[in-house]
């Protein structure tokens, strides 16, 4: 399933991130994103999760990375199978706000973020970006 994880950068350099509310990555924190809509691009999905996730508007500028992101259940069966396109987005306006699919919403420093239960290379990624765009 096509899907968007958003990288939003604060205006102190500090990145937006959510605790998950449901599976398959419940109560880990991530970058806002979600599954995208039929006949909605890359981009107006990052606004529209980010929007729903944070109540933050944001503008999408690049798309920085790809994973697969495969959740398998106890026997090893897939669970869900997931294309991650991974966005950077400017903040635009707002305050984190919890909604939609996340308990939990706020910004964060990648040190913060280290000590964050986060799913799979969500502090690499977030590394990487920080080293490509400067924030």
């Amino acid at each position: 399933m096509p899907a968007v994880g958003v990288v939003v950068p604060g205006p102190d350099g500090r990145v937006l991130m959510v605790r998950r509310g449901n599976p398959p990555a419940r109560g880990l924190w991530s970058v806002p994103g979600g599954s995208i809509e039929l006949g909605e691009t890359m981009f107006q999905c990052a606004m529209r999760e980010v929007w729903e996730e944070t109540r933050i508007r944001c503008m999408p500028l690049r798309v920085c990375n790809a994973v697969d992101a495969i959740y398998r259940d106890q026997e090893g069966a897939i669970r869900f199978h997931y294309v991650i396109v991974y966005v950077v987005a400017r903040w635009e306006s707002g305050e984190p706000q919890a909604g939609d699919d996340a308990s939990e919403a706020g910004w964060f420093s990648l040190e913060d973020i280290k000590s964050l239960d986060t799913p799979g290379r969500t502090c690499e990624l977030l590394q990487q970006v920080r080293e490509l765009q400067g924030f």
